[in-house]
């Protein structure tokens, strides 16, 4: 083999690695991707909720919140003014969590419902997360 082969080989070499290197990477960040729904996109199917965990923001829908008695498990509707998603959560809520607040689950979605792992309630009566204030910003202008 002539050096300028040899040359050309490791130069291949190091191309698949990188290449090899780059698709692992991309691939592990897919993963760990979590992305952020509204309910009218839940409703509408606009969503790739299949086998997937994902962040769902809204408000809590007024007269919604149903707890059981004798356990920690609680569901509730989140509504984006225009559209409301059931989410089911078994643990303890957020001490700012209310109906007519905004609030981030993140968890699953099952037989329509969303099992949720996590309830962040909005921290006070100022802040809501950047996505949550656009999609209800979003589902009022649709509804005018």
């Amino acid at each position: 083999m002539t050096p300028r082969q040899q040359r050309m080989v490791l130069v291949l070499f190091i191309l698949a690695g990188a290449a090899l290197t780059v698709g692992l990477t991309v691939a592990a960040f897919r993963q760990n991707l979590l992305f952020f729904y509204t309910p009218s996109q839940i409703v509408a199917d606009e969503a790739d909720t299949a086998g997937r965990t994902f962040r769902l923001g809204g408000l809590v829908a007024e007269d919604s919140l149903q707890k059981s008695a004798d356990s920690i498990e609680v569901r509730f509707a989140v509504t984006d003014t225009a559209q409301a998603v059931t989410v089911s959560y078994s643990g303890v809520l957020p001490d700012l969590f209310r109906e007519g607040q905004g609030v981030v689950v993140r968890g699953s979605w099952q037989d329509g419902i969303m099992i949720a792992d996590e309830v962040l309630a909005k921290h006070d009566e100022n802040y809501m997360p950047p996505e949550a204030q656009a999609a209800i910003e979003a589902a009022k202008t649709l509804e005018q």
